[in-house]
């Protein structure tokens, strides 16, 4: 029998990337919404509690609302908007993390999907926390260079107008409030007792993004080199299907000397890197936005939740 699957916000940029991965699934069957009745509330309720797994990719308020509106006890929701993901009743869709994240995620009918910064940069300082090398009072500097796909429709509608203006051809620093709406989870779910000083900066393609982390070694709990950092991530995410750790200093990894944010496009792969040298360390973390920043981190999530392999219809 088919998986009935419901994609409640199916025309955002999250929305359809999920139902394109979907459509090459002989597995599951995807419930779709007459366009008419896309705000219908009796209609929305109708699917969501008749399928399997629904996908949330609306804004905090609607996701909300859909969650108030869902009676099947057996219906998996995994939202995509910020709403829950430091909520401690739902699990956070970030299973790399521990045996205990991926369980939950496994045994839970609600799943928060992760921000495509926050994802990054949980990834990057995790296990440097659990390891007890970043304490969680560590004062943390970090920022994101991310594809404009990530604004939504409107930005890249913005973007790929041919008449844009000259100024959206040079990356474009925003959230300079210092508050971007996924620090409250770039903090809690990282262990952190004050969230990370972070901006994020779009640039010019699509999709792609990488997120650097600034290590002072004088700020670390215990004296350590590059080395020992990389080798504490590569234990950690050692055998993991999705998240690879590069190898140290990796000259060859780089393009005549330059990080491209765009290499893990279209997988659901997170790569990460560690330079530096005695007094200085930096942590690279890239991803597709649009991949395991958003779609294809929901979809793995669901797969879990089913008791599926985690990469079923996913590029690693």
């Amino acid at each position: 029998m088919k998986t009935k699957v419901y994609v409640d916000g199916q025309e955002g940029t999250t929305g359809l990337r999920i139902n394109e991965v979907l459509a090459q699934r002989a597995d599951i069957e995807v419930l779709r919404i007459d366009a008419e009745k896309r705000k219908d509330t009796a209609e929305r309720k109708r699917l969501i509690n008749a399928a399997d797994v629904v996908f949330l990719c609306l804004p905090d308020a609607a996701s909300k609302e859909a969650v108030t509106i869902c009676d099947n006890p057996k219906t998996k929701i995994i939202d995509a908007s910020t709403a829950y993901r430091t909520d401690a009743n739902w699990a956070y869709g970030l299973p790399e993390l521990s045996a205990a994240h991926r369980q939950r995620i496994a045994t839970s009918t609600r799943i928060a999907n992760p921000g495509c910064h926050a994802t990054a940069f949980i990834l990057s300082v995790y296990p440097l926390i659990q390891a007890g090398i970043v304490a969680p009072d560590m004062p943390l500097t970090c920022f994101s260079l991310t594809g404009y796909s990530g604004g939504g429709k409107k930005m890249i509608a913005q973007y790929e107008d041919a008449n844009r203006p000259a100024k959206l051809a040079a990356p474009r620093h925003y959230a300079l409030k210092l508050a971007h709406k996924h620090l409250p989870e770039m903090q809690i779910v990282s262990g952190l007792k004050a969230p990370p000083l972070f901006t994020p900066v779009v640039c010019g393609v699509h999709s792609g993004l990488a997120v650097e982390t600034f290590l002072p070694t004088q700020l670390l709990s215990r004296k350590v080199t590059p080395t020992d950092v990389h080798a504490v991530l590569a234990r950690h995410y050692a055998g993991q299907k999705f998240v690879h750790v590069q190898p140290f200093d990796a000259e060859a990894k780089l393009d005549e000397g330059f990080f491209d944010i765009t290499a893990c496009n279209g997988t659901n792969r997170a790569e990460i890197f560690v330079f530096g040298h005695d007094t200085q360390i930096v942590v690279l973390a890239r991803l597709d936005n649009l991949g395991k920043g958003a779609s294809g981190a929901a979809i793995q999530c669901m797969n879990i939740a089913l008791g599926l392999d985690e990469a079923t219809g996913l590029t690693a």
